[in-house]
This record gives structure tokens, C-alpha cells and sequence, in this order.
């Protein structure tokens, strides 16, 4: 069994032997063994999750429970959301804060019936929880389900295959929950995903994912996709990829996501790192997370230097490569505050020599979500 960067084991999802039996290249992610890519690769797996559905597996995600009443007024605290606004079977993206306001995780937030449901980055789910655990013990209670299964089923498509199995799925509205039985195996499904794309995500029992999985796979339009694709989609789409574009150092409002900071919580504060976020929030982060459309094709890859025109450096990419939809290498990262002006020229120092770059609006592929 391959092992991770600490010598230990490599965890399995309980689709690991689908993905073997379809000739998927595996690699240690966040302690799992992950698919990266079929067979097909991964430019084709990202242009079809584009055009039709692709199937992703993202059971190495933390799935965690918040039971009580007052669930969504305890976990306030620890985040800058709204969440007591949400409406049952409703769902939203927020942050979790250290005391300086740096972001300890991004993760979504669902209300449910006896309280909340959360799915945390994989990397942060033990974290995560020992944190929740700390700061909430007392308020509600917390239920670690680590070992369901999650697919991500994304794409143009997805609505219509869904609607196969569970009729009236396609009508529920982007954000929001429902349960659906898929292959005769109950799932908590949300209009979700991190792709661009329309899509759901299904959380079931892990004895039952196999068979929902392969009930999809069976459908003409789905196809199933690796980390890989799931990385260059998400970047095409503009979206933070955890441990990357935003950590502990970076604020909500400098990644670019002060819009989860609901009206009523930068009226009120009283989140992790209030003072300092509301200040940016009036005042202007020091520097800004910024789209980068690097000139030529060659790709700016994580941990490039930035510069202004003048060589004289300004911030870091952090997520970059070749966008298969755009056609061409696409980049963010943190730059000054003063050079994250769209059209601003930039360079990026690849290999000790400078490329020419530019400021550009994100995302780079418009996203398709549910509009209803």
C-alpha cells in the first residue's frame, strides 16, 4: 500500500476498488490514496465534466454533525456567516477563524433538522474537529462522520441524469438539500459543488456507495474524474483551494471572500478576528488575492514570484497551471493592494527570468450554477 509523506498508511474511501478496477493512476492526497486520472487523462476529463457530468469522489472530506437547537448561534462564534438566517435544508460557504482572523478552514454549512451538517477540507477534518470540539463542547453536540461516503456528481448534465433516479431533483435550488433515494441508497444530496459547474453533492452510508456509484457510471452522459480535473476546474472557476490560496495567514476579506461576512455579523461582530477583518473591510486589506493571465502558454506554477513592471516584487502565485476550457495558462495568488487592479502588468519570475502577466477578472470560464 503506498504511505504518506509521515510513513503512515495511506487511507482507502470505500470506492477505492472502483477506481483501481477502472484503471485510475492513484496518489497519496490529505492521507487517502485519490484517483488523479483515468485512463482518458486529464484535459478529457476535465472538458467532459464541462460538457456532460462528471463523477468525482470526495469521500476523503469531513462530514461532521452539529445536534442541537442552538448549533447554528454556537458555531457563529467561530465563524463570520450568518448562519442563523438559514432556512431548513439551505446551505452556505463560510470560514473558519483563528483569533487573528485567519482561516483555519473554508468549509459548507447545511441546516438540517436537529441542527447543522458541515463537510470541512480533508487535510483540516481532525483539526477541525478537535477544534469544534474545544469551543463547543458545552452547546451542542458534535458527531464525527468520517467515514460516510461523498460524490460529487458535476456538470451541464448532471440535473438530467439525477432526475432519472430521484424525480424533481433538477428543480431544487442551487445552496440547498434534499434526501433522494439513488439505486434504492437513501442520500443526503445537496445542489452543490466546487467545479463551476451545476452538480450535486451525495452523502451516503459507505457500504452503499459502490452501488450509487456505478448506477451513475452506467448513464452515457457521466464519466468519472480524478483529483486532477477537479484541481483545473476549480481554478478555471476562480475558487481557494485550501492549504494553497487561503490559510492561517490569509484573511477572508484579502482572499477575496468578504462577501461570506453576513450584514448582520459586521454589524455585530463577535467572530474570531473581528477587529482586524472589519477594519479591512472599511479601510482596505494590504494585499488582495487577484486573477493572473500569464502572456505566451507557459503556466505559472504554485510559489512563482511576482513583480511589477520594475522588478520590484509584490506578492506570490498560488494556484496556477493550464486552463483546458480557456485554452491557455491561468494563475491567482496575493499581490500588493495597489497592483490588484484588473489590466495592471505584471511579471512572474519563472526560472530567474521574468514573463510577462496581467490582473484578470476571475473566474476565467464563466460558472454555470443553478439560477432556477
Amino acid at each position: 500500500m503506498p504511505e504518506s509523506a509521515d510513513s503512515a498508511p495511506l487511507l482507502h474511501t470505500p470506492l477505492h476498488g472502483l477506481h483501481l478496477a477502472r484503471g485510475a493512476r492513484m496518489v497519496g492526497f490529505a492521507g487517502y490514496e485519490m484517483p488523479v486520472q483515468y485512463p482518458a487523462g486529464i484535459i478529457a476529463e476535465h472538458l467532459h465534466t464541462r460538457a456532460q457530468a462528471g463523477l468525482f469522489d470526495v469521500s476523503h472530506m469531513g462530514q461532521i454533525r452539529l445536534r442541537g437547537t442552538g448549533a447554528a448561534r454556537a458555531l457563529e462564534a467561530l465563524v463570520p456567516g450568518n448562519l442563523q438566517a438559514l432556512a431548513p435544508q439551505r446551505m452556505r460557504y463560510t470560514v473558519l477563524l483563528n483569533d487573528s482572523g485567519g482561516i483555519l478552514d473554508d468549509l459548507m454549512v447545511t441546516r438540517v433538522e436537529d441542527g447543522l451538517m458541515l463537510v470541512v477540507n480533508a487535510a483540516c477534518k481532525d483539526a477541525d474537529l478537535a477544534h469544534l470540539q474545544a469551543q463547543l463542547g458545552r452547546t451542542a453536540e458534535i458527531e464525527p462522520q468520517f467515514e460516510r461516503a461523498l460524490l460529487a456528481l458535476q456538470g451541464p448534465e448532471a440535473a438530467a441524469v439525477l432526475a432519472r433516479f430521484a424525480p424533481g431533483i433538477d428543480r431544487i435550488p442551487f445552496m440547498s438539500a434534499t434526501e433522494a433515494s439513488i439505486a434504492g441508497v437513501l442520500c443526503f444530496v445537496t445542489r452543490s459543488g466546487y467545479t463551476g459547474e451545476d452538480g450535486y453533492e451525495l452523502s451516503m452510508a459507505p457500504e452503499r456507495a459502490v452501488p450509487v456509484a456505478e448506477t451513475l457510471l452506467a448513464e452515457a452522459e457521466v464519466a468519472p474524474i480524478g483529483l486532477g480535473a477537479r484541481d483545473t476546474l476549480r481554478l478555471e472557476a476562480g475558487l481557494c483551494l485550501y492549504g494553497h490560496d487561503i490559510d492561517e495567514t490569509t484573511t477572508p476579506t484579502e482572499a477575496g471572500l468578504a462577501w461570506t461576512i453576513g450584514k448582520r455579523r459586521r454589524t455585530e461582530g463577535g467572530f474570531p478576528g473581528a477587529e482586524r477583518i472589519l477594519r479591512e473591510l472599511a479601510e482596505g486589506p494590504r494585499r488582495k488575492r487577484v486573477g493572473i493571465r500569464p502572456d505566451g502558454r507557459a503556466p505559472a506554477r504554485e510559489g512563482t514570484a511576482v513583480t511589477d513592471e520594475a522588478g520590484r516584487p509584490i506578492g506570490t502565485v498560488t494556484s496556477g497551471g493550464f486552463g483546458p476550457s480557456v485554452g491557455g495558462p491561468v494563475a491567482m495568488g496575493y499581490v500588493e493592494a495597489g497592483d490588484a487592479a484588473i489590466g495592471t502588468k505584471l511579471s512572474l519570475i519563472v526560472r530567474d527570468v521574468p514573463r510577462p502577466a496581467q490582473v484578470a477578472p476571475m473566474p476565467f470560464f464563466p460558472t454555470r450554477y443553478y439560477s432556477g
